[in-house]
């Protein structure tokens, strides 16, 4: 049982090139991010490769012609099932899914889709963050260093982080590193990073991970 009666699901839904979902996914706070190709929604807005879509309607969307693979995350009552999308030349599998322990259920919440880039041999210094959120690895390769221990990521791999819990993080040492993450964070935070160092020591040490923000709004919960 979570906290605040959801959870956080990460899906991936592959597409042939001009395949269309046969039914509009329900109605839920949900981000689409453009993995590879491209896609367009119902009201024909189109994304390519590394762009995002958010709502919270019920949506539907159809490949473009290179086909597109799309990174979907959702939150949902803790009760629910995985929404796997249908249609012909289509495909959907869960990747990961997180009970939420925060923020508080009483307060107002957003959802935010940003990626985090590392240079060769980059590293996060051991941070904390104010809210959960589940990552996917899209380039490179990342080990993630938690109070549990260490586990080496690769691409298409999906992690939890709870957000409370001091997380290190060390990029490849032979090539670039990106990785694009959904958390769920306090309103007050919207427009402002949810990072904290856990030495404060590091708070002026030069950083080496870059970032790109994509979605930054309010849930309707």
């Amino acid at each position: 049982m979570s906290a605040t009666g959801y959870l956080l699901r990460q899906m991936v839904d592959r597409l042939e090139p001009g395949a269309r979902f046969a039914e509009p996914l329900p109605a839920l706070n949900r981000v689409l991010f453009c993995h590879r190709g491209s896609f367009e929604t119902g009201d024909g807005v189109a994304f390519a490769e590394d762009s995002a879509w958010y709502g919270s309607d019920a949506v539907a969307i159809a490949a473009g012609p290179d086909g597109a693979v799309v990174w979907r995350w959702e939150l949902a009552p803790e009760d629910s099932e995985p929404v796997l999308a249908s249609g012909e030349g289509v495909t959907s599998t869960e990747n990961l899914t997180a009970p939420l322990d925060g923020p508080d259920p009483a307060a107002e919440w957003i959802m935010r889709c940003d990626s985090v880039k590392f240079p060769i041999g980059g590293a996060a210094l051991t941070h904390t963050h104010q809210g959960p959120g589940i990552r996917c690895l899209r380039q490179g390769q990342i080990r993630i260093d938690t109070p549990a221990g260490s586990t080496h990521y690769l691409p298409g791999q999906a992690w939890f982080e709870p957000g409370p819990d001091p997380v290190f993080a060390q990029a490849s040492e032979l090539e670039c590193t990106k990785f694009v993450r959904v958390m769920v964070l306090p309103a007050e935070l919207r427009g402002k990073s949810s990072i904290q160092y856990v030495n404060p020591d590091d708070h002026e040490k030069p950083k080496s991970q870059r970032y790109t923000g994509y979605v930054d709004e309010p849930i309707e919960h």
